[in-house]
């Protein structure tokens, strides 16, 4: 069980902590995984405008008043399936890994992704981390996978979770 609120983002503080969750768990996750130069162009103020711009569908983890991780979930992006709900990204701070966050924070959209019964995540190829993270909560790669470019290219797996 989580000791964490797992709650809307409302306020702006919420909205900037989100933002600086994002990049601080990009430079955290990404660092040997992605060009260095595409790494270097992820800044918090960009982060920032992000944050601001998609407001909807993102439910924060607080410590307290610290946003320790964010989740986004909807429709999915992409009319290759129908009647599919995503989960666009989550991320919580390194120093609050194996502490239950992410799985709060997947078991909250999976709530609100209710009406589906079909949930997808894209993962980065060798975020190995990731990908067990996901296998463990009942993920399973549906063997479809994309290119996407992050300054070089790299490879993108799409793993769905079937609601029993």
């Amino acid at each position: 069980m989580c000791k964490y609120l797992i709650q809307e983002m409302e306020s702006e503080e919420e909205i900037n902590g989100k933002a600086y969750v994002h990049y601080k768990s990009w430079h955290e996750t990404y660092t040997n995984l992605v060009d260095p130069a595409y790494m270097n162009s992820v800044t918090l103020e960009k982060c920032v405008k992000m944050a601001h711009k998609w407001r909807e569908n993102i439910l924060i983890a607080k410590d307290g008043e610290k946003v320790i991780g964010f989740v986004g979930y909807g429709s999915y992006r992409d009319a290759e399936l129908i009647d599919l709900g995503e989960v666009y990204a989550l991320y919580v701070l390194e120093e609050y890994h194996g502490q239950k966050v992410g799985y709060a924070l997947m078991n909250a959209a999976l709530q609100k992704l209710i009406d589906y019964k079909k949930v997808a995540v894209w993962v980065l190829k060798d975020n190995h981390k990731a990908i067990r993270f996901y296998e463990r909560y009942g993920f399973r790669s549906d063997g479809t996978s994309m290119e996407i470019m992050l300054g070089t290219p790299n490879a993108e797996l799409r793993m769905i979770y079937e609601r029993d």
